[in-house]
């Protein structure tokens, strides 16, 4: 997706967010993040907007976290801080220079993907709080997710965040995995270490659709919506090695946790 593309489905997603919170109680719970309150579900994402913004603004990680204190109001919360983060994106080129903790892309470009994933995902918690329907995803935006938590938070996760993935990645079963989604897949790989190098997951696009030994396919939408466990296994298509799938499962609830 194009920046500008992106930056639109942003806009339209917080605008769809504003609105769930500030027409839901405060202290009613998220079903689908069932330890946050609409309230704490606001100040996560009010704070991360301003994180992001900061990381932009100095170009570096703010070395004090929180700088500030946010309103209270979860609404005018959300009003500030996404003022301060687009107002940083508008300020700069997406080939600029922020601070990420994606090491080969070091760009205001990649907070800007990164932020339109964030939000979509965070609306849909608050439209299903406040007992809202959930509005569409464009399925543009939710092809461009599905990749994003593949090669980023699996893949790239899988060799920076060692730590989440505990054990999974010591003896795992080597066989290809596929996700597939109308026109492309992805073949996923987890891999042993060896000697001092630590196992991971290789992410790739495949050439020839499905690869592997287990297949988890389904539309866009509800595929980008389960890889974030927001959807549940009915609402796409698995089949294959059920070991194979099993390990999946664990492995994409480790980086999406």
């Amino acid at each position: 997706m194009d920046f500008s593309r992106l930056l639109s489905c942003l806009d339209d997603d917080f605008a769809l967010l504003r609105a769930a919170v500030a027409g839901t109680d405060p202290s009613a719970r998220v079903p689908s993040c069932p330890d946050w309150s609409v309230g704490e579900l606001a100040r996560h994402v009010a704070e991360v907007y301003l994180h992001k913004a900061e990381c932009i603004r100095l170009g570096a990680f703010p070395e004090e976290w929180p700088p500030g204190v946010l309103d209270p109001d979860p609404v005018t919360s959300l009003d500030r801080t996404y003022a301060m983060l687009t107002g940083q994106f508008s300020a700069h080129s997406p080939a600029d220079h922020a601070a990420t903790w994606h090491e080969p892309d070091q760009t205001v470009g990649f907070w800007i993907r990164r932020m339109a994933q964030e939000t979509v995902i965070h609306r849909i918690d608050a439209e299903l709080a406040a007992g809202r329907p959930v509005s569409p995803v464009p399925d543009d935006l939710a092809f461009d997710g599905i990749d994003e938590v593949l090669k980023l938070f699996v893949g790239y996760g899988s060799t920076s965040w060692l730590d989440d993935f505990g054990t999974l990645l010591d003896a795992p079963d080597e066989r290809p995995l596929s996700i597939s989604t109308s026109h492309h897949a992805w073949t996923l790989t987890a891999i042993a270490g060896k000697g001092a190098q630590p196992g991971h997951v290789d992410v790739k696009d495949a050439a020839t659709g499905f690869e592997g030994d287990a297949l988890v396919s389904g539309d866009a939408v509800p595929l980008l919506l389960w890889l974030w466990n927001r959807g549940d296994d009915a609402s796409v298509r698995v089949s294959g090695d059920d070991a194979l799938l099993k390990q999946f499962h664990a492995l994409r609830t480790a980086a999406t946790q």
